[in-house]
């Protein structure tokens, strides 16, 4: 019978031939992935795989060449920059949870992250994004965007704040449930006490900031929440929500290849901060900061 996506402490001590004291100790100890459900311990089995194949001793677990893309989420910036840097890294930007997979699977070099965590009131945490069990796990700084309301130039429905999604008849634009401002919006919604269900959504989500932003250009949304240089740049209003933290995630090895040097190197180039500036909704005041290393 296969194993369930997610063990007991007793099913993950089994699976791991460790006592239950064992894995409670680790548990404390912040080595082993888990998560916590009403108190309850959770151990998600792929990534328990993975923390053991990071643990392989004589044996070049992760001898497979990884492909030298950046999956994530879409940020108009850094899809520029890596354009501009000659750092021949292909995009495959199918929003943040996309791009945490991929990272885990060896299917990506680096991933474009930014997913609020309502619980803690930050971003892109790694336990609680399952990437605890990655020991070389390095996140970087890319910027801090400016999320907020995006709306139709002239704003023919007076649209002032969030609550006003739920007027009747208010197109809503959206992403996919994994992209990282999924995350974002419904925290909103849960604050605000505004039931998703009443809300009239568009038809078919946006794959990208640019999307949501064109789909509210072309009048097939009438709001949407997203950064505001994608407002910029489709000549839309914006009224600002808050300031969130984009991040890129890799293996400490895979900061030194030559293909993020490149990129590192350019974003720190006076033509880089201009770009930034005319895009506007950027503070890279903190950009290559090591924000998290395992």
């Amino acid at each position: 019978m296969p194993l369930p996506a997610y063990l007991t402490t007793a099913e993950a001590a089994e699976y791991l031939r460790l006592k239950e004291r064992k894995v409670y100790d680790l548990v404390s100890q912040g080595v082993i992935p888990c998560v916590r459900v009403t108190g309850k311990l959770l151990f998600p089995r792929q990534r328990i795989d993975l923390w053991l194949m990071n643990h392989l001793e004589g044996d070049d677990a992760v001898s497979s060449p990884i492909p030298p893309v950046l999956a994530g989420s879409q940020d108009p910036l850094l899809e520029w920059a890596l354009k501009e840097s000659n750092a021949e890294l292909a995009l495959l930007c199918q929003g943040s949870g996309d791009g945490v997979q991929r990272l885990v699977d060896g299917r990506a070099m680096l991933a474009g992250m930014h997913i609020w965590h309502a619980d803690s009131q930050n971003y892109n945490d790694p336990d609680t994004l399952g990437l605890s069990g990655m020991r070389d796990l390095v996140l970087i700084r890319w910027a801090k965007r400016q999320q907020g309301l995006l709306l139709a130039t002239d704003n023919p429905h007076g649209l002032e704040r969030l609550g006003d999604i739920a007027r009747p008849g208010i197109r809503v634009a959206h992403r996919q449930p994994d992209a990282g401002v999924s995350h974002l919006l419904q925290s909103l919604l849960t604050q605000h006490r505004i039931d998703a269900r009443q809300l009239t959504w568009a038809p078919h989500p946006s794959l990208s900031e640019d999307d949501l932003a064109l789909a509210i250009r072309q009048g097939e949304a009438d709001i949407g929440i997203g950064i505001e240089a994608a407002a910029r740049r489709q000549g839309l209003a914006f009224i600002p929500l808050q300031q969130e933290h984009f991040d890129l995630a890799m293996r400490r090895r895979h900061y030194f290849e030559s293909a993020i040097q490149h990129l590192l190197a350019f974003a720190r180039s006076a033509r880089f901060r201009q770009r930034a500036e005319t895009l506007g909704g950027y503070d890279i005041s903190e950009l290559g900061k090591v924000v998290y290393n395992a």
